[in-house]
C-alpha cells in the first residue's frame, strides 16, 4: 500500500493559519505514507496533476487530500483519482479549511489539529475497500408540485425538451399570486401581459397534464423511478360542458369573502377562480355549498342549460411513474395580525400590500379605483417590513421584493391620483436588481416621500387614523395623518409547508424556507437526489429570479431524463443477516425509507437506491447488524484513536 498526501494552501485560507511544510513533513512520517506533497490550489488543474501523476507513475494507491470541505471539492477529487486508474473511492479528503484555519487564532494549535486530522484520514484510507456506483434507468416524466409562476415556467422547459409533465397545484386554478397583481417592477407591465400568454400554452401543451385541487399523497421510489400518488378532489363541473354562461353564479344564494380579491369582495358557492383561470371553468365550494352541505338550494343544476353541473361527482386518486421532482409550492404574506401596534383587522383603512394590490387592479373589487368606504384617499402611508427583518416575530431575514412593490403601489397612487400625499416609512431601501435603483429615482420625482424609521404604533384620533413614528434622518418624532394605511407585508414559507417537507424528506434552513443542498455549488438541489426547488419556497425572490430558478431547475431536472440512466451512490448500508434479529427498529429510524422487513427470512433488508448513507440505522442497531460501506466501525475506530 503507498498512500499519497496532499495538502492545499487555497491561497491564504488555510497557509496564513496552519504551517504547511510542518504539516506536510509530519504527513511523510505516517505508516504507508510515500509521497507527501503541498500546493497552493490542489483543486486547480495543475494540483489535480500532481496527483494524477504520482498515481501513474510513483504507484499511489490511496490519496488523501487536506484542503476545504467534502462538500465542496470531493466530487473533483474523486473524478481526478478515477480518470489516473484508482478506484474514486481509495480516496479520503481532510478538512482542514473549516475546522482548523478558520475557527483558530492560534497557529500552533490550527497546525496541531491539522496534523490530527490528516493522521486520521490516513489510517481511514488505508482500511478503505473499493466500492462500484451502480446505474438504473430513468422514467421520462417530470412531477411539478405548485402551479405559480415558477411551477408554470419549469413545465414549459420541461415539456418543450419532449418530457411529460404533471403539474399538481391545490387550489381550483394555475397562476398563484402573481395572478393577483395589477403590474410589475420597474416597467409597470400588466401582469397579464406576463401572464397570460404562459397560462394559455400551459393549458394546451399535449405534454402538460394539469392537475388542479390536487395533492400529492405519497411519494416512493428514487431518483429517476418516483412512484407518487396524487389525490384530486371534486370540482363538480364538468369542464367539457361548461360555456362558463354565469347563470349558475347569478342563481346561488350564498355569498363569501372572495380568496382572490383577498377578501375585499365577496364571491359565490359556484365561481369562476379567476379571470386568468386554467383550467378556464368554473368550480364549486363544498364548504359552503347548500347542496353539498345541507342537500338543499341546487338551483345552478336546475338553470345550467348544458348540464355541466355533476354533484355526484367524487375524489379521485392517480398514480404516476415519476423520474423527477420539483416543488414550487410559493409562500404566504406574513400576517400584520402579529404585529399589532400597524392596527390591521381593527381600521378597516389599514391593509396589506396585496389586498391593496387587489383595489389597483381593473379586475378587483373597484374596477382598479382607490376607494376606501367609497372616498378617494388623500393621505397615503406605505410601511415596509412588515414582518421582515423582524426578531419580534421570528424573522429576521429581508423579504427582498417589499421595496420595490411598495415603490411601485406608490408611483401609481401618483398617477391615479395626482394631489394624494404619499408618504413611505422605510428601514432600508433595497434596490438590488437591474432597474431598480432608477425605478426608485423615479418614484421620488413624482413627490413620493420617504420618511426613514418605522412606525411605533397606529392609532384612531377624530375619526382619523395617526401614524406615529420617529425621523431618524431628522432625529425627531413625527404624527402623520392618514386616510390609509398600506403594510408592506413580507413572504413568509406557505403554512401547510410541513405535509410536503414530510413527505419529501426536505430540510428547512433558519428562516423556514426549503433548504438547498448547497448555497453556491448545488443552489437547485435539495439533500435528495432527482428532488429540486423552484421559486419562493427556497426563500423570498421577486418575479425575474424565480423566473431564472424556474429555467435553471427545468434545466436540472431533465439532466437525469436525457441521460436515461442515474448513478446510485454505493456508500449505502449492508445487513449482515447473520446478526440480524428482525427488531425493526432501523426501519423506524429510517428516513428515506430504504429498509424493510423480508416477511419470510424476518431479517431486514436494504434497497440501496433509496439509501443514503446518513448511517441512522447503524447507530440504531442493537445488535451491530448494520454497517456502512466506506464507514465500517473498524476505520471509525481507526480514525478516533488517531485524534484522542
Amino acid at each position: 500500500m503507498k498512500i499519497g498526501v496532499y495538502i492545499c494552501h487555497c491561497g491564504i485560507n488555510i497557509a496564513a493559519t496552519v504551517d504547511i511544510e510542518k504539516v506536510r513533513a509530519f504527513a511523510q512520517t505516517l505508516p504507508h505514507v510515500a509521497v507527501a506533497r503541498n500546493y497552493q490550489y490542489m483543486c486547480s488543474d495543475p494540483g489535480q496533476d500532481l496527483i494524477k501523476n504520482d498515481i501513474r507513475n510513483n504507484g499511489i494507491d490511496r490519496v488523501v487530500v487536506a484542503a476545504c470541505s467534502p462538500r465542496m471539492h470531493e466530487p473533483t477529487y474523486r473524478k481526478a483519482v478515477h480518470s489516473a486508474g484508482l478506484n474514486p473511492y481509495f480516496f479520503e479528503m481532510a478538512n482542514i479549511r473549516e475546522q482548523c484555519s478558520w475557527v483558530h487564532a492560534s497557529k500552533e494549535e490550527a497546525t496541531k489539529k491539522a496534523m490530527d486530522l490528516i493522521a486520521a484520514a490516513v489510517a481511514k484510507v488505508s482500511l478503505d475497500e473499493a466500492l462500484d456506483e451502480k446505474e438504473v434507468g430513468v422514467t421520462p416524466s417530470v412531477l411539478v408540485i405548485g402551479g405559480g409562476i415558477a411551477g408554470i415556467q419549469a413545465s414549459l422547459d420541461i415539456a418543450h425538451s419532449g418530457f411529460e409533465v404533471y403539474l399538481v397545484e391545490k387550489s381550483p386554478t394555475l397562476g398563484g399570486h402573481l395572478a393577483q397583481l395589477d403590474r410589475t417592477f420597474p416597467n409597470l407591465e400588466e401582469t397579464s401581459t406576463i401572464l397570460s400568454p404562459k397560462l394559455k400554452e400551459v393549458g394546451n401543451h399535449p405534454l402538460i397534464h394539469v392537475l388542479t385541487q390536487s395533492e400529492a399523497e405519497e411519494v416512493e421510489g428514487f431518483v429517476g423511478n418516483f412512484k407518487v400518488r396524487v389525490r384530486q378532489t371534486p370540482r363538480y363541473i364538468n369542464p367539457e360542458k361548461c360555456t362558463r354562461c354565469k347563470k349558475c353564479e347569478d342563481v346561488c344564494p350564498v355569498r363569501v369573502p372572495s380568496e382572490f380579491n383577498m377578501g375585499l369582495a365577496e364571491r359565490k358557492a359556484i365561481y369562476l377562480p379567476s379571470p386568468l383561470a386554467v383550467p378556464f371553468t368554473y368550480t364549486i365550494d363544498p364548504q359552503n355549498c347548500l347542496f353539498l352541505q345541507k342537500g338543499e338550494c341546487g338551483k345552478c343544476r336546475e338553470i345550467c342549460p348544458e348540464g355541466a353541473i355533476e354533484f355526484e361527482q367524487v375524489g379521485v386518486e392517480r398514480q404516476f411513474d415519476i423520474g423527477t421532482i420539483i416543488v414550487a409550492t410559493g409562500y404566504d404574506p406574513f400576517d400584520p395580525r402579529l404585529k399589532p401596534e400597524f392596527g390591521y383587522g381593527l381600521y378597516k383603512n389599514v391593509m396589506t400590500g396585496l389586498e391593496f394590490e387587489r383595489l389597483l387592479s381593473g379586475s378587483g373589487p373597484t374596477q382598479g379605483k382607490i376607494e376606501i368606504n367609497g372616498k378617494e384617499p388623500k393621505n397615503i402611508v406605505f410601511i415596509q417590513c412588515v414582518g421582515s427583518r423582524d426578531k419580534t416575530v421570528g424573522n429576521e431575514y429581508c423579504s427582498r421584493v417589499c421595496c420595490m412593490f411598495t415603490a411601485k403601489q406608490a408611483s401609481l397612487v401618483k398617477d391615479r391620483i395626482p394631489d394624494a400625499r404619499v408618504t413611505v416609512c422605510y428601514i432600508d431601501i433595497r434596490a438590488f436588481g437591474k432597474g431598480y435603483e432608477q425605478f426608485y429615482e423615479q418614484v421620488q420625482k413624482k413627490g413620493v416621500l420617504y420618511r426613514k424609521g418605522t412606525p411605533s404604533e397606529i392609532y384612531q384620533r377624530s375619526g382619523k387614523l395617526i401614524v406615529k413614528a420617529d425621523d431618524e434622518l431628522l432625529g425627531e418624532p413625527y404624527e402623520e395623518e392618514a386616510d390609509l394605511v398600506v403594510l408592506a407585508t413580507g413572504l413568509t414559507q406557505r403554512k401547510d409547508a410541513n405535509g410536503v417537507r414530510s413527505l419529501l424528506k426536505l430540510s428547512q434552513s433558519p428562516d423556514r424556507f426549503y433548504l438547498e443542498a448547497h448555497p453556491k455549488l448545488r443552489p437547485l438541489d435539495t439533500a435528495t437526489d432527482g428532488i429540486f426547488l423552484a421559486g419562493t419556497c427556497q426563500g423570498p425572490k421577486d418575479i425575474a429570479d424565480t423566473l431564472s430558478q424556474a429555467h435553471g431547475t427545468a434545466s436540472r431536472a431533465t439532466i437525469p431524463l436525457f441521460a436515461g440512466r442515474v448513478k446510485i451512490e454505493p456508500i449505502t448500508s449492508v445487513v449482515d443477516v447473520s446478526f440480524c434479529a428482525g427488531c425493526g427498529l432501523c426501519e423506524q429510524i429510517c428516513e428515506f425509507r430504504a429498509l424493510k422487513m423480508d416477511p419470510y427470512r424476518k431479517v431486514m433488508t436494504v434497497n440501496e437506491a433509496l439509501c443514503k448513507g446518513c448511517g441512522a440505522c447503524n447507530a440504531t442497531c442493537p445488535s451491530g447488524a448494520i454497517s456502512l460501506r466506506g464507514f465500517k466501525t473498524e476505520q471509525i475506530i481507526a480514525e478516533i484513536k488517531e485524534v484522542c
